[in-house]
């Protein structure tokens, strides 16, 4: 049977990736096996791997000025890779904090060098973005880190920061090809697949050949973005099956329209459950404040942990899985992603209302 899936991560595929793995999984384009069971090094597989770096590059309107690498260990192995290949001693990285995530960026970094925050809004809770008068910047730091879309408190940069000429670093593991933006004006993003552009297992990290040239060499090859770019990626055996899958859903966001496209039905699903908070009369309570709010995660609370609970259980019982907000927070976090149909939206936001009227 048939869910609505508001899973944080890993979280809903678009059905029609899915139907075309499973007809695919046994026998992979006529080969008589799976591309589960082919080399990393076929021609084959290889294809894929080059299909996936050329959808990336043109969905985000990019040119051969950067590189798509497609890595292992989750947007946390970013943390630390950063550091290792960015913070030299000697210099200082600055980070902005508008929750969670971004607290465990600067804690890795922490670890390997000098880091300094540039703005927070853990005072009020990370229910904001700073304004970017309110981001203080070293002079000359190595990059700047921001995380664009923060899952656990629901909360995103409706404009991306502007730092000029200094090395800007996003995390956007899970705001990642939702909607579009100047990619430009990035030295680095990387991003997990498990939440808007495939399964779990692979790792997507966009970089601009300037800044790539500016990283360090005293590292472990494993470590190092110069290796993998040097070897597209295939430096060790790549997870050969995330990548398929995260090629088939570049493909789906590029048969909808790319990213204009997939911006108006991720607003309209978001405007359907932020209508259904804004609409029950102070029952719902949003996290994030309105300018700040995240078309991705959408974050709330009830008058009470009880209520909380059941409104949880009553939605899943009308399939509705994976709204239990964050073990950290508590709360609801129904999560809005690039694969959720908006029927989904349409059935989570009637809940929402008839849940309010019984129980407001």
């Amino acid at each position: 049977m048939a869910v609505h899936n508001f899973n944080a991560g890993p979280a809903v595929l678009p059905q029609a990736v899915l139907e075309r793995a499973q007809a695919e999984l046994c026998d992979y384009q006529g080969r008589g096996m799976s591309i589960l069971e082919m080399s990393h090094r076929s021609k084959q597989y290889e294809a894929v791997n080059t299909s996936a770096e050329t959808r990336f590059k043109a969905l985000l309107g990019l040119s051969d000025d950067y590189r798509v690498l497609l890595l292992q260990g989750g947007a946390s192995s970013q943390f630390a890779l950063i550091a290792l290949n960015f913070l030299a001693p000697g210099t200082v990285a600055d980070y902005v904090l508008t929750g969670a995530w971004g607290e465990k960026a600067l804690e890795e970094a922490k670890r390997i060098g000098q880091t300094n925050v540039a703005a927070t809004t853990a005072e009020g809770g990370y229910r904001t973005v700073p304004a970017r008068a309110d981001l203080h910047l070293s002079d000359q730091p190595a990059y700047v880190h921001i995380t664009s879309n923060e899952t656990i408190q629901g909360v995103q940069w409706a404009d991306l920061p502007d730092v000029g000429a200094l090395p800007l670093i996003a995390d956007m593991s899970s705001d990642i090809l939702a909607r579009p933006f100047d990619a430009t004006k990035f030295a680095l993003i990387y991003a997990g697949a498990q939440k808007n552009i495939g399964p779990a297992g692979v790792t997507a990290v966009i970089i601009r050949q300037s800044f790539l040239d500016r990283a360090r060499t005293d590292q472990p090859a494993i470590f190092s973005y110069k290796t993998h770019a040097k070897n597209n990626s295939l430096y060790n055996t790549p997870p050969v099956f995330a990548v398929y899958m995260l090629d088939l859903v570049l493909g789906w966001i590029e048969g909808l329209g790319g990213l204009p496209a997939i911006a108006e039905r991720n607003a309209r699903k978001a405007a359907l459950i932020y209508g259904a908070i804004d609409q029950s009369g102070g029952f719902y309570q949003g996290h994030a404040a309105p300018a700040s709010r995240s078309q991705m995660n959408v974050t709330f609370r009830l008058p009470n942990e009880a209520l909380e609970k059941q409104f949880v259980a009553e939605a899943q019982a009308q399939s509705m899985v994976g709204l239990a907000g964050h073990r950290s927070v508590g709360g609801v976090r129904a999560s809005l992603y690039n694969a959720l149909e908006e029927t989904s939206c349409v059935a989570l936001a009637a809940f929402m209302a008839e849940f309010a009227r019984k129980q407001g």
